[in-house]
């Protein structure tokens, strides 16, 4: 509701209209905003403009002023390894990464909140990856004055988080890397930088490194050793194709791991395969990580890196956003690739 008041009286109040600064020949604009609140050092440029009362919002029973609406929705809403930025502004708030980790969003309640009308969410895709700081988005309520009602009702509905953060975990990587050309030194292995540095962006690690032949026995030797010296994950290369001389899939399957996956709707990145031995992840990553900017590891390994447990139906999800542009430009993970 409305209410006039004398200038010198509104410190703490809320303008319900704008308020108009008229210099002649040099500037007209708006001097103040709907619904910003007063401060004491306000009241003089009031002055100067001949402003002597103005119209300020006064609290009635039931409804809320944008600010503290969207106070209690982003409480609301947020979860673990959120931070809210510092200033409420015109009734939005912006969610950004309080750590490194891997976005959650439950997109069934977004889609509840944002049918609720008055109020509104917007976010960046759920499972990307993120630094520390970086944006990832924000609520806002609607109109200047909401009915208190309108956010029960969505705490009601929603009653606890909409987006969180799942922390990397750092962990001491095996890569075993297969190939006769490799082991006999035809050519040179040009996994191990590029395993590194994938693992090395999320804070993990390759702790050793065994080249192999194309011998299922030697593998299933070396995956078992891995398990034994309880290494955190097992990444295999080369060898995924289905090639008969390509065992390393049939070496993993028969190590005692348990099998996710073998093969996936990600391009590049369609022979992947990934498999669980206890809590401990197995991944067969095919030969186009050797030479693709990003590839089907680029996709799970965050997931992983997060203990979070993955399942064939995770996989199988890929298939809409699987296909990478290649860009000249890389952006990812800010792009469609994924998502």
């Amino acid at each position: 509701m409305m209410k006039m008041i004398k200038v010198e009286d509104a410190i703490g109040t809320v303008l319900s209209h704008d308020v108009t600064q008229i210099i002649p020949g040099e500037f007209k604009g708006r001097l103040f905003k709907k619904g910003h609140l007063i401060q004491e050092e306000d009241i003089e440029k009031l002055r100067a403009i001949g402003k002597e009362h103005i119209y300020v919002w006064e609290a009635k029973e039931g409804q809320l002023h944008e600010n503290e609406a969207a106070t209690r929705l982003a409480h609301l809403v947020k979860g673990e390894g959120i931070a809210l930025s510092e200033e409420i502004k015109e009734g939005k708030i912006d969610f950004f990464a309080a750590t490194d980790g891997v976005l959650k969003v439950d997109k069934e309640k977004l889609f509840t909140l944002n049918s609720i009308g008055e109020m509104m969410m917007a976010t960046i895709h759920h499972n990307t990856p993120l630094k520390k700081g970086e944006k990832i988005g924000g609520t806002r309520v609607i109109p200047l004055i909401i009915d208190e009602e309108k956010i029960i009702q969505a705490e009601n509905l929603i009653k606890e988080r909409v987006i969180w953060l799942e922390t990397f975990k750092p962990k001491k990587c095996l890569l075993i890397t297969t190939g006769n050309e490799v082991y006999k030194g035809t050519i040179k292995d040009a996994f191990l930088p590029v395993i590194e540095r994938k693992l090395g962006e999320y804070g993990s690690e390759v702790i050793r490194q065994v080249i192999l032949p194309d011998q299922k026995e030697r593998i299933i030797e070396e995956i078992q050793k891995g398990i034994e010296e309880k290494v955190d994950l097992i990444i295999c290369t080369g060898g995924m194709s289905v090639d008969p001389d390509d065992v390393t899939p049939t070496a993993i399957k028969e190590s005692g791991c348990d099998l996710v996956t073998y093969g996936s709707p990600i391009l590049p990145g369609a022979m992947f395969l990934l498999a669980y031995h206890g809590n401990i992840p197995v991944l067969g990553v095919p030969s186009c990580a050797m030479y693709s900017k990003r590839t089907v590891l680029d996709l799970v390994l965050p997931r992983i890196l997060t203990d979070e447990i993955l399942t064939k139906d995770d996989i199988a999800a890929y298939g809409h956003g699987g296909l990478c542009l290649d860009c000249d430009v890389c952006s990812f993970p800010h792009c469609s690739f994924g998502k």
